[in-house]
Parts: structure tokens; C-alpha cells; sequence
């Protein structure tokens, strides 16, 4: 059984941890923050089978979340949902082996994508924060190989 570190702890480790401090298997805040935008690579950068499989998760989640919005899905599903939303994120961050500008980028998608999802949780009839958690990761597929991704495509409701 494989441990991952609570979702309190990456935050935090993101956040306020000096430069130098090493998190599983690199330091993730010396480059949590990008200081200007990054421009979309000419070609997607490649993702590794663990970021391309929980990416994928994430999308496919956040699609499953119409159902709620058009009320379709109870609360309790849309809960669970979420969580399936966290665990690959939390997945992503115990995993990550990117390159630092690369895993800077990922960084700017993932933390606003789980603050997202905890106003959510904390009020599962905010709608707003299903379409905060979409605008996090859309523009995921103009960095990264995302197959099944369409390229900052927007959804109509």
C-alpha cells in the first residue's frame, strides 16, 4: 500500500516551506510559483503514464460534474467526485518528476483546482467552483500530451 501525503501538507509544503526544503522526490516549493507566465510550449510536453492517468481522472471527474450541475447527481456523489479529484492530485504531486518550468506550470493548474474543490466541498451548492475547477486544468492540454483533451476548448452547459 503506497502512503500519500495529506492534501493540509502539500499545501502547506507549496506555500511556506523554504526554498531548500526536499518534498517526496524533489523540491516543490522553490518552483510552486511562476513569476511570469510561462508561454504553451510549440509542442506539448510530453506526460509521464502517472500524469497522463490522473490528468485524465481529473478531466473525466470534472466532466461526470455536469450531471450535478444540471441536477442529474446528488450531492453525495458530486462529493465523492471531488475526492476522486484529490486523491489524483495528490497522486500528481507524489509522483511528479517533472522538469522545474514544466512542474511550475502543473503547480499553477493544481493549486487553484484544489482550492477550488475545498470552497466546494465546504459548499456543495456552489456551482461556481465546478467551472473554477475546469478553468484550472484547461489550459492542460496546450502544455502537456492530453489525449481526450481538446485544447482549452470550453464546454457549453
Amino acid at each position: 500500500m503506497t502512503t500519500r501525503p495529506s492534501l493540509a501538507w502539500l499545501a502547506f509544503a507549496a506555500f511556506a516551506l523554504p526554498a531548500g526544503a526536499a518534498l517526496a522526490q524533489h523540491d516543490h516549493a522553490a518552483h510552486a510559483h511562476v513569476a511570469a507566465p510561462v508561454p504553451p510550449p510549440a509542442r506539448p510536453w510530453a506526460a509521464d503514464a502517472t500524469l497522463r492517468a490522473d490528468m485524465g481522472q481529473i478531466h473525466l471527474v470534472l466532466e461526470q460534474l455536469r450531471h450535478y450541475e444540471m441536477g442529474h447527481m446528488d450531492a453525495t456523489l458530486a462529493l465523492d467526485r471531488v475526492a476522486v479529484i484529490e486523491e489524483s492530485a495528490a497522486d500528481i504531486f507524489a509522483k511528479c518528476k517533472l522538469e522545474p518550468q514544466q512542474d511550475a506550470v502543473l503547480h499553477g493548474m493544481l493549486v487553484p483546482l484544489l482550492a477550488a474543490v475545498q470552497k466546494f466541498k465546504a459548499d456543495p451548492a456552489d456551482m461556481r467552483q465546478l467551472e473554477a475547477m475546469r478553468e484550472a486544468v484547461a489550459g492542460y492540454p496546450r502544455y502537456f500530451e492530453a489525449p481526450g483533451w481538446a485544447a482549452g476548448a470550453a464546454h457549453a452547459h
